[in-house]
């Protein structure tokens, strides 16, 4: 019960600080559920349906676009407060998803049921404002990611993957081994190796097993 009443109070404090009124808390508190997440589960598969839309509480979520081959690129961070707008436009078109969301960190969550989405948004101007901001994030992240695909070198697409993640987890240490980073940088891990020794030759990282510390 402590921990239930903990994971009410952020979820008030977060949606509060995003204008949203008492009486839509009240409502977003009654119809959803709490979710924790540990590093490295799936919360959203690819394929699937999106059933609810999550709202971080804590931790750090990636999403992740693959294609049919199991290729993957990623394509942003969701940090508390955030939610999967991706997720929302999936469900408004009746489209199974062809992204993944994974748990970076262990994580607590705010499920809230597609179904009621659609009435808040026409209800409530603090709730369309909430979504429609949400839409504005993603899609300038969105912008970033194919400005790095298109005109960063490679080497300096894999320095600013390591900078976003050191920002999203707010740590100078990146945990992922060299395959890892390939695959959501989609590319080889020979290849990811290589650009890591140049980058370590610069000063800018340092490694170890399984970790990348950022000067």
């Amino acid at each position: 019960m402590e921990v239930n009443n903990s994971v009410q109070e952020s979820l008030k404090s977060i949606l509060s600080e995003a204008g949203i009124e008492d009486e839509l808390i009240q409502e977003i508190q009654k119809v959803g559920i709490s979710k924790t997440a540990r590093s490295g589960e799936l919360i959203i598969t690819p394929g699937s349906t999106s059933m609810y839309m999550p709202i971080v509480l804590e931790g750090l979520l990636s999403v992740v676009r693959q294609d049919g081959d199991a290729n993957e690129i990623l394509l942003y961070y969701l940090e508390g407060g955030e939610t999967c707008a991706m997720s929302l436009a999936c469900c408004i078109e009746g489209k199974r998803n062809d992204f993944k969301v994974t748990a970076e960190d262990n994580s607590v969550l705010w499920m809230i049921p597609m179904n009621y989405l659609d009435g808040w948004i026409q209800k409530y101007k603090s709730f369309r404002k909430y979504i429609f901001s949400s839409y504005q994030v993603r899609f300038n992240e969105l912008l970033e990611t194919i400005d790095s695909i298109t005109f960063l070198k490679l080497q300096d697409r894999l320095y600013k993957f390591l900078l976003d993640k050191k920002e999203a987890t707010r740590s100078y240490e990146v945990n992922m081994s060299h395959q890892e980073i390939a695959n959501q940088m989609n590319t080889s891990r020979v290849v990811i190796s290589r650009l890591l020794k140049q980058l370590e030759r610069e000063g800018k990282i340092e490694q170890y097993r399984n970790r990348i510390e950022i000067q």
